[in-house]
């Protein structure tokens, strides 16, 4: 008698995860960034402050006055104050990198995978929409105040990360990437706001005439890769004349000139050149213009924009409560401090359900809320949305800076309490991260040149 032989029972389908460690090759670099952010966010910070004690100290008509002084040559449509000509100006470089970080994670990143794109691209929309939507209901008797809606739908990565850097947080390396690409992807779907709703007066003709500088720096970007990856002066002497025709007619054309910015991000070649050894010999141009020029969009661009952006007259107890009871203040601390985390947490959960998927055992639905929560710092862009929605300096713009100020510290400190509870876990997971390293013989990805 023939007996049947015993059979393997199959083994339970694994669930897919949510906000996996993804690659060390990735941490490493995703850890680079934030390292240098940790530096730009302490002279983010510093700089606010200073804007704000200067602005409402006895001299603050010095510093009005420094702010207003415009400089620039007019028959361009140059003629700017400083503080627009930071806004305009310096904030490009800042969309810049943006423009290189987008393109680097969707080209080669660990994000270039749809399935581990979806999440937190589909959770930055939802911490979008949700705060745009709660500033909108509070707001929606006060027609003249309706314009600020895109306000609260920036994260400020720089502050974001030098809180965690004052508490001392050793996140896991997916909840970094993750919070970075919320930011990323939030800067993104804020400059298309500023393009789509922000653009006044549209003059065609600069604008298409853009399209020549523009075209000539992707061409020579493109063709060239190696050589601007080897030579330092090569790319100020060649691309940055050009960038800068691409960034004056942009101007000119009416739409906000830091849109510029992300398209010549969007034009440098992220894949190593095959003259320069290949995608395997070491980081692409991209990369490379990352490490160059954060430094000065850190250390210089943003400070200076915060410095002239931030400095708002309160008027003391009195006029900082009323700053506070306008809609405008009020839907902004609302839609950052609540809308972030609502939708970034409930967009993570609605997709989880929807594809089975399970997080990440290193951290869990606290840790998200912790990030979403630090995600309510909108600083830099919402300073920047707050200028054109009202026009720098008047009472609107002022009270919605107060807004903006006093959500980003009360994030700040929700995030910190979150966080901070969650640091002797972190530390775990970053030793179990390291051990991984330690056994796949990873090597430092930063070494090489393109």
């Amino acid at each position: 008698m023939n007996h049947p032989s015993p059979t393997t029972p199959p083994s339970p389908r694994r669930k897919p995860a949510v906000f996996s460690r993804g690659s060390y090759a990735e941490a490493l670099r995703i850890g680079e960034i934030l390292r240098k952010e940790t530096v730009g966010g302490a002279l983010l910070v510093s700089a606010a402050l200073i804007a704000l004690l200067w602005a409402n100290s006895p001299a603050s008509d010095s510093y009005f006055a420094l702010r207003d002084f415009k400089v620039g040559y007019e028959p361009w449509h140059l003629n700017l104050s400083l503080g627009a000509w930071a806004a305009d100006g310096l904030l490009a470089i800042f969309f810049f990198l943006v423009g290189l970080e987008l393109k680097r994670e969707f080209v080669a990143g660990d994000l270039r995978q749809i399935s581990k794109s979806i999440v937190p691209v589909a959770a930055a929309a939802g911490g979008v929409v949700v705060p745009a939507l709660i500033y909108v209901a509070i707001n929606l008797t006060s027609p003249e105040t309706l314009r600020g809606w895109a306000i609260p739908t920036a994260t400020d990565i720089a502050f974001a990360v030098a809180v965690l850097a004052i508490i001392g947080s050793h996140l896991p390396s997916a909840l970094r990437i993750f919070l970075l690409t919320l930011a990323v992807v939030d800067d993104l779907i804020a400059i298309t706001i500023i393009a789509f709703f922000y653009t006044s007066d549209l003059q065609p003709a600069p604008l298409l005439l853009a399209l020549i500088p523009l075209a000539i720096y992707a061409f020579l970007a493109q063709k060239f890769r190696h050589f601007f990856g080897r030579k330092v002066l090569a790319s100020w002497f060649i691309l940055l004349p050009l960038g800068t025709a691409t960034w004056a007619l942009v101007h000119a054309s009416g739409i906000h000139a830091t849109v510029a910015g992300v398209l010549l991000g969007f034009a440098i070649p992220v894949i190593r050149s095959q003259a320069g050894g290949g995608p395997e010999a070491g980081p692409g141009l991209a990369e490379i213009f990352e490490h160059r020029f954060r430094p000065i969009s850190a250390g210089i661009a943003v400070p200076v924009f915060a410095f002239f952006s931030a400095g708002v007259a309160v008027g003391g107890l009195e006029g900082l409560a009323s700053a506070l009871a306008d809609p405008v203040a009020l839907g902004i601390i609302a839609a950052l401090v609540l809308g972030k985390p609502i939708g970034i947490l409930g967009t993570t959960w609605v997709l989880t359900k929807a594809t089975r998927a399970e997080l990440d055992n290193s951290f869990k639905w606290i840790d998200i809320f912790g990030v979403a929560l630090l995600a309510g710092i909108g600083f830099t862009v919402s300073l920047l949305v707050a200028e054109l929605s009202f026009g720098q300096g008047t009472l609107q713009d002022d009270h919605a800076k107060v807004g903006i100020l006093a959500a980003s510290l009360l994030a700040a400190l929700l995030a910190t309490a979150v966080l901070k509870a969650r640091n002797r876990q972190y530390r775990v997971a970053e030793e179990l991260e390291k051990v991984d390293a330690d056994k796949d013989g990873i090597p430092d990805v930063y070494q090489g040149r393109a």
